[in-house]
C-alpha cells in the first residue's frame, strides 16, 4: 500500500515556474516509478512525465518538454515537477501517481488527490 499526496500547486501568470512535490509513504514504495498526469476543465487526464525508480530514466510530454524536469529523492521518499515557462495551456489539476515506469495511466496503481495549477495571460 502507498499513499500519494501533492503540494506546491497554485496561481501564477504565463512564463512564470512552480515546483510540485509529491510524498509517497508506505511498505511497497520501494521500486516504483512515479509519474505525473494533469487534467484540465473538461479534457481528460493526459500523461505529463515519469521518472523510473531504479535508473532515474525520464519522459516527458512533448507539450512539456524542455520546459518541465522531474525528479526524484528516494531517500526523502519524494518526487518532484519544476515546470518552467509556463502557458495557459498547463492549466489544470496535476497529480502524482505511483506504479510502474511508462506513459499510460493504467501502469500507475496508487494516485494523489491532485494539486490545481492555473497559468494566466
Amino acid at each position: 500500500q502507498v499513499q500519494v499526496v501533492e503540494s506546491g500547486g497554485g496561481l501564477v501568470q504565463a512564463g512564470d515556474s512552480l515546483r510540485l512535490s509529491c510524498a509517497a509513504s508506505g511498505r511497497t514504495f520501494s521500486g516504483y516509478a512515479m509519474g505525473w498526469f494533469r487534467q484540465a476543465p473538461g479534457k481528460e487526464r493526459d500523461f505529463v512525465a515519469t521518472i523510473a525508480w531504479n535508473n532515474n530514466l525520464t519522459d516527458y510530454a512533448d507539450s512539456v518538454r524542455r520546459r518541465f524536469i522531474i525528479s526524484r529523492d528516494n531517500a526523502k521518499n519524494t518526487v518532484y515537477l519544476q515546470m518552467n515557462s509556463l502557458n495557459s495551456e498547463d492549466t489544470g489539476v496535476y497529480y502524482c501517481a505511483a506504479g510502474s515506469y511508462g506513459r499510460d495511466r493504467y501502469q500507475y496503481k496508487y494516485w494523489g488527490q491532485g494539486t490545481q495549477v492555473t497559468v494566466s495571460s
